[in-house]
């Protein structure tokens, strides 16, 4: 598993979406760790973003066919 390290740029296995690492930080309530990122895409939702740090590292299967 690679550490992840605020600055990096992450490409999206799923979607293609590239992605720069802002910050590692807390839940304020739960304290679980959280990543922020950037979207490097036009996205209207938002720019930036945060998700659990667990869903981060999961292992994604990707059909190649």
């Amino acid at each position: 598993m690679n550490e992840i390290i605020p600055g990096q740029i992450w490409k999206n296995n799923k979607r293609g979406g590239t992605y720069k690492i802002i910050a590692l930080a807390k839940h304020s309530e739960t304290l679980e760790d959280m990543v922020v990122y950037e979207a490097l895409y036009d996205n209207d939702l938002s720019k930036f973003w945060a998700r659990p740090l667990s869903m981060w590292q999961e292992i994604v299967e990707i059909n190649v066919n």
